[in-house]
C-alpha cells in the first residue's frame, strides 16, 4: 500500500511562512518521506504522473485521492490516523464495499465532455448515493475517455460518497503511462490485463448505464455538486429560482481538471473567440494541477491563450477550489454567481461567502461561459457578436489530449529522503501559531456518559466545511487550538436558523459555536452535537474530527454519516453515533441534556441507549446504533487511535 501525505497550502506562503515548509522537509527527511516542495502543484496531478498504476492499492489523506483511479488503481482518501496506521505498519482496514457498476456505451463528442460522465453521475446517485461503495466504470464507452478524463471521473466520485472509482486498464491508459515516462510499467500491465479489467459475468450491486453518444454538456449547483442540469436548461432554472445570471469569475483547473487535454480544450475555446476580437465578460482563473503541466502549457502556448482572454494564471495549488482565494470583487454577503470546473460547491468553500452561487461543470463550458458571462448562455445553440458586429457560433472543442512532445517537468521540486536520516532533527518552534505539537486525549473513565449538553443541533446539510471551515483558515493547520476557532462555523443551528450562534446552557446568552465550547470545556461541561443526514461529507479533513474531541465533546449523534469523517471521529476517541430510528431527531431540543448508556458493555453490533432529559422534567429514551468492530472500541477506551497504539508499545 502507498501511502501519500500532504497539506493545501499555496506556493505564497513559502516565503512568508518558511516554517511550515521547514518542519515538513525536516519530518519527511528525519523518517524516511519523500517531500513534494511548494509549487509541485496539487498531489492528486503528483500522483497520477508519477505514483498511480494498473492494480495499485493506494491511500491518502485526502478525499480526491481516487483520481487515482484513472490509471486503473483502487485508490481511496482516508483520514490522517488511518495514514498513521499505515505509516507504523498496522494493517488499514475497511468494511468491505458494494459495488456499483456504470456501463459506458456510445462514445464522448462534441461539446460533451468526461466531467459530464460524474456530473450525471452526481444527479443520479446523489451526494450520498455511493456511500460504502466502489463505483466501477466499464462498457464500450470506456474507450473514448482519455485516462486524465478517466481521472476526473473517479475524482468527483468523492461528492457521491464512493469509497473509490476505477476504469479498467486500456490503451488510454499504456499511452499516458508511456507518455510520462512508465513505458515498462504499461508493458507490464499489458501482460497482467486480464486482472486489471471486470470479470466476466461479474454482478454489480446497483447498476447504471449511460449513453455518452446521448450525454449533454452539464452543470451541476448551487450549494450542492449533485444538483444537475443540462447546460441547455440552467438558464432558465436560474431565472425560477432567483439564481444571479450574470457570472462573475470562471474559474478552470484544480485537481479534477487540469489536465493538459482540460487546458488545451478550453484554449480551442479561447482561440476562437480572441479570433472574433472578444475576450471574457467574466474575471478568469486558471489553476494548473502541477508544475509539469504550467511548464508544458507555457512551452506549448495555451497559458498564453488563456491570458490573452483575460484569464490570470494562479500558483499550481488548491487555489480557490479548496478557498485559497483572496477575492476583492465582491462584499460578503452579496449574491452572486460563479462557474468552476473544481469539484466541490458547498456554501461558502470558494470565497467565504454564503451568497456565493457556485456550479461546476467542464472546463471547456466555464470558458465559454466566461466568454458570455451568464448562465443562459448555451455555446451548442447560442450565437456571440464579435467586435465586427458579425454574430458567429462557437464550435465543440478538440485538443490533443498529450502534448505532441514530452511533457515539460519544470523545475525539480522533489525532496529525495536522505540515506543517513540519524542527523536529522524535526523543526517547531515552541512558540509558533502555525505550528503545535499534539498532546494525548484523555482515557475514557470507564462510566457512562452523563448529562451531556447538546452545543450545537444542526439542521440541514453538515459537511466538513461547516465543521472545519477551509480558506484562510488553513495556515492554522498544524495548530490545533488555533484552528479549532473555526469549530462549526458554517452549521446552521436548528435553534435560530443562523450560523455560528449557539446557546450557552449557563449563561442562556448567545455566541459563537467555538467560544461556547471553550466555555464549557473551561467549566467541566462535557457535550454532544445532534446532526442531520450524511453528516461530515465532503473533504477528508480530519480537524472536523480533532476540533469537537479538543473542544470537549464526547458524541456525535446523526441520523448517518459519511464514511470518511465517521471514521476519523472514531480514531479520536469520540462516539459517532446514529438514530436507530432517523425519526428520533426530532425528539431532541438544543435544551436538552443527554445520557449514554451500555458503554460498560459496548460490544459490535450492540445498540447503546441514550435518555433524552427535557427541562421539564420529562425524559424519552431512545436507541442509537454504531459501527464499531473490537479494534475500534479498543480506539475509543484508550482516548484514541494514537492512544492505543502507544499502549500497545509499551
Amino acid at each position: 500500500v502507498y501511502f501519500l501525505l500532504f497539506l493545501k497550502l499555496p506556493l505564497a506562503h513559502c516565503v512568508k511562512k518558511y516554517r511550515i515548509y521547514n518542519f515538513l522537509a525536516t519530518a519527511g527527511a528525519k523518517y524516511g518521506v519523500g517531500f513534494w516542495k511548494p509549487g509541485s502543484g496539487i498531489i492528486h496531478q503528483i500522483i497520477l504522473e508519477n505514483y498511480a498504476y494498473p492494480g495499485v492499492l493506494l491511500i491518502g489523506t485526502d478525499s480526491h485521492t481516487p483520481n487515482g483511479g484513472g490509471l486503473g488503481g483502487i485508490c481511496i482518501g482516508v483520514g490522517g490516523a488511518d495514514a498513521v496506521d499505515v505509516m507504523a505498519g498496522i494493517p488499514w482496514e475497511l468494511k468491505c464495499p458494494k459495488v456499483i457498476g456504470v456501463k459506458l456505451t456510445g462514445s464522448l463528442s462534441g461539446w460533451t465532455s468526461p466531467k459530464d460522465v460524474i456530473l450525471k453521475v452526481a444527479g443520479i446517485l446523489t451526494v450520498k448515493g455511493g456511500t460504502g461503495a466502489i463505483v466501477e466504470y466499464h462498457g464500450p464507452g470506456v474507450d473514448s475517455i482519455s485516462c486524465t478524463g478517466m481521472a476526473t471521473i473517479c475524482n468527483m466520485g468523492a461528492e457521491i460518497g464512493a469509497t473509490t472509482s476505477v476504469f479498467p486498464y486500456n490503451h488510454r491508459m499504456k499511452k499516458y503511462l508511456s507518455k510520462t515516462g512508465r513505458a515498462d510499467i504499461a508493458s507490464l500491465a499489458d501482460e497482467f490485463k486480464d486482472h486489471l479489467v471486470p470479470d466476466p459475468g461479474c454482478h454489480y450491486d446497483q447498476l447504471i448505464e449511460v449513453n455518452l453518444s446521448e450525454l449533454k454538456p452539464h452543470i451541476n449547483g448551487p450549494f450542492t455538486p449533485d444538483l444537475a442540469h443540462p447546460v441547455a436548461e440552467v438558464g432558465k432554472v436560474a431565472e425560477k429560482e432567483g439564481w444571479p445570471l450574470d457570472i462573475r469569475v470562471g474559474l478552470i483547473g484544480s485537481c479534477t481538471n487540469s489536465s493538459y487535454e482540460d487546458m488545451g480544450r478550453s484554449a480551442a475555446v479561447a482561440k476562437q473567440a480572441l479570433a472574433h476580437g472578444l475576450k471574457c465578460k467574466s474575471q478568469f482563473t486558471i489553476t494548473p494541477g502541477s508544475e509539469q503541466i504550467r511548464a508544458t502549457i507555457e512551452r506549448d502556448g495555451y497559458a498564453q491563450i488563456l491570458r490573452d482572454l483575460g484569464g490570470i494564471v494562479l500558483a499550481n495549488a488548491c487555489g480557490p477550489c479548496i478557498g485559497q482565494w483572496d477575492r476583492k470583487d465582491i462584499k460578503k454577503g452579496e449574491k452572486n454567481t460563479i462557474v468552476t470546473s473544481y469539484n466541490r460547491n458547498f456554501t461558502g468553500r470558494n470565497d467565504a461567502n454564503p451568497e456565493t452561487h457556485a456550479f461546476v461543470t467542464s472546463p471547456e463550458i466555464v470558458t465559454a461561459l466566461a466568454i458570455a458571462g451568464t448562465l443562459k448562455f448555451n455555446p451548442e445553440t447560442d450565437y456571440l457578436t464579435g467586435t465586427d458586429g458579425k454574430k458567429f457560433k462557437l464550435e465543440a472543442p478538440d485538443a490533443d489530449e498529450l502534448p505532441k512532445a514530452e511533457f515539460d517537468p519544470g523545475q525539480d521540486t522533489y525532496q529525495h529522503p536522505p540515506k543517513d536520516s540519524s542527523g536529522q532533527h524535526v523543526d517547531v518552534s515552541p512558540t509558533s501559531q502555525r505550528l503545535q505539537l499534539l498532546e494525548p486525549f484523555d482515557k475514557w473513565d470507564g462510566k457512562d456518559l452523563e448529562d451531556l449538553q447538546i452545543l450545537i443541533k444542526v439542521k440541514g446539510k453538515c459537511t466538513t466545511d461547516h465543521i472545519s471551515a477551509a480558506g484562510p483558515w488553513l495556515k492554522f493547520r498544524g495548530h490545533l487550538d488555533n484552528i479549532s476557532n473555526n469549530l462549526l462555523i458554517g452549521a446552521i443551528n436548528i435553534e435560530n436558523g443562523k450560523a455560528n450562534s449557539v446557546r450557552n446552557a449557563v449563561t442562556q446568552e448567545f455566541g459563537p459555536v467555538p467560544d461556547t465550547a471553550r466555555y464549557y470545556k473551561k467549566h467541566g461541561i462535557r457535550w454532544v452535537v445532534i446532526g442531520d443526514e450524511n453528516y461530515g461529507e465532503g473533504s477528508s479533513r480530519e480537524h472536523a474530527a480533532l476540533e469537537p474531541r479538543h473542544l470537549g465533546a464526547r458524541a456525535i449523534i446523526t441520523k448517518s454519516f459519511a464514511r470518511i469523517h465517521e471514521t476519523n471521529l472514531k480514531k479520536q476517541g469520540l462516539l459517532p453515533l446514529t438514530f436507530a430510528d432517523p425519526a428520533d431527531y426530532n425528539k431532541i431540543h438544543p435544551v436538552d441534556k443527554l445520557t449514554i448508556q451500555g458503554l460498560k458493555d459496548f460490544t459490535p453490533g450492540k445498540p447503546l441507549k441514550c435518555i433524552i432529559k427535557h427541562p421539564n422534567g420529562t425524559q424519552e429514551t431512545i436507541l442509537l446504533n454504531h459501527t464499531f468492530n473490537e479494534t475500534q472500541i479498543e480506539w475509543f477506551r484508550a482516548g484514541s487511535a494514537l492512544n492505543r497504539m502507544k499502549e500497545l508499545q509499551q
